[in-house]
């Protein structure tokens, strides 16, 4: 194996599931440890993200999502009554889709498989060392202990990252004062909407239809709020707060999975120190408001992926993955922001905190720009990666799928993983950095008021614009 093209990943959930896959595409050699020997029949997170969807889409592998997903056309922020109306948003998947991760894991790693990405289930991490030329990683695996040449290693293996610790990457944070809970249950009675949601004083519920005849409720109650680990859930204790919350236990019977889950809030001091990067929940721990963590990761993953790729085969220097960390350092901060202001909000059980929640609420369905905005960010639509001063207000933002005139969708020209140069006035600016780029003439279909006199663009093959052209 060419250890300068060859990438270790730790986790194979699906933030290393996509990363391997975009780094195949991207021509390293890829192995992925997982100390699970199979994958986990529980699904922390149930929702797919507009942003996520499109960047499935830019490598061609959405429709087995979209085929299992269930389409729900609004978003929550904090779970106020007045609900996110994705349908204003610019994108062809204006909704979130409800699939339990599980099924995302198994597709994502169909995906990784087929790309040619090494899975190696029951096998982990325990060490690394870094040394001039590559990382020497030292791995568990059911034969025994081995080690593994690498030219980068990346932690993609959650909160305790294994990698994060071995490379003495600091992870300051808050601790715990606010325990969620959830269950996933059979229901005699079910409620008979299928987004169901109530905050009372006594607390908050949520409760959302599973595959299979299962419900899940995910909620959260003033006695929940303290610093010490509450113990495990039982059964009998998630039917008492579901109780006490509603009124009524909807004939829970039969729990296939029951948890809890704290707002302990965290984020990587770097995303990368030398040859070692971090992606996911390594770089980032937060309360799951919103249901954005394993977008955010898949979209970490996206990121890196191109970038890393183009290091391994030397067609870039290694100085490129600095700006890994430059540009979603910041989306990690904005994510523990909003999901920290959002915990605020749905544990505002006093009257006060109740009142809060009702004029905000108001608010969404009063100003439509402010629901917009809460809506692109809770999507991943808004991200935009910093700039140079002078450069053109597009740059650096994501660029949507725009229709070309002989029909052509920009989505598709990104599908093999290159920056692509969108000449849309015959400028002809083939220019860029990297000489791999899918170059398409032709103007669009139809106008575009954020594109308007732009010339020409280059897109990066995670969809956001490296640079602009206007027309002359």
């Amino acid at each position: 194996m060419d250890q300068n093209r060859h990438v270790l990943i730790a986790g194979a959930g699906p933030v290393g599931l996509w990363l391997a896959a975009e780094l195949r595409l991207g021509g390293a050699r890829v192995t992925v440890l997982e100390p699970r020997t199979a994958p986990s029949p529980h699904s922390k997170a149930l929702t797919v993200h507009p942003r996520t969807l499109e960047v499935l889409d830019s490598r061609g592998v959405v429709e087995p999502f979209l085929a299992e997903g269930l389409r729900l056309p609004t978003g929550h922020f904090a779970s106020l009554d007045d609900r996110l109306d994705f349908a204003v948003l610019d994108t062809p998947y204006p909704f979130t889709l409800a699939l339990p991760q599980a099924r995302t894991e198994a597709l994502l790693e169909e995906h990784a498989r087929g790309a040619g990405a090494d899975i190696r289930r029951g096998h982990r991490l325990t060490g690394l060392a870094e040394h001039p030329s590559g990382v020497r990683a030292e791995v568990a695996g059911p034969e025994g202990a081995y080690e593994v040449e690498a030219a980068y290693v990346v932690g993609c293996d959650g909160t305790r990252s294994t990698v994060r610790e071995a490379a003495g990457i600091g992870f300051p944070g808050s601790e715990a004062t606010v325990w969620g809970w959830l269950g996933d249950v059979v229901l005699d009675t079910p409620p008979d909407r299928t987004q169901f949601s109530v905050g009372t004083p006594r607390g908050g519920l949520m409760c959302v239809p599973l595959p299979g005849g299962v419900h899940r409720f995910v909620g959260h109650m003033p006695e929940d709020k303290q610093q010490d680990w509450p113990g495990e859930l039982t059964f009998e204790e998630l039917r008492a707060k579901v109780v006490r919350i509603t009124g009524d236990d909807f004939g829970m019977r039969d729990p296939r999975w029951l948890s809890r889950f704290g707002n302990a809030a965290r984020q990587a001091e770097t995303y990368r120190k030398g040859r070692v990067l971090l992606a996911g929940d390594a770089a980032h721990m937060h309360f799951p408001a919103g249901g954005v963590g394993l977008n955010v990761g898949v979209q970490d993953a996206a990121n890196l992926g191109w970038k890393l790729a183009a290091v391994v085969r030397g067609d870039a220097p290694g100085e490129l993955l600095d700006s890994y960390h430059r540009e979603r350092h910041p989306v990690g901060a904005e994510l523990i922001a909003s999901t920290r202001a959002q915990t605020a909000l749905m544990t505002a059980y006093s009257g006060d905190g109740l009142a809060l929640r009702q004029v905000l609420s108001g608010a969404i369905a009063a100003v439509p720009e402010f629901s917009r905005r809460l809506a692109e960010s809770l999507s991943g639509l808004s991200v935009a990666y910093a700039a140079v001063d002078d450069a053109h207000p597009l740059t650096g933002r994501r660029a949507p799928n725009l229709q070309l005139a002989d029909g052509t969708a920009l989505f598709a020209l990104l599908r093999a993983g290159r920056h692509v140069l969108l000449d849309l006035t015959g400028t002809g600016h083939a220019e860029g950095p990297s000489p791999d780029v899918v170059v398409h003439e032709g103007p669009l279909a139809e106008p575009h008021p954020d594109w308007a006199g732009v010339g020409s663009a280059l897109i990066r093959p995670d969809g956001h614009v490296a640079r602009v052209w206007d027309a002359v």
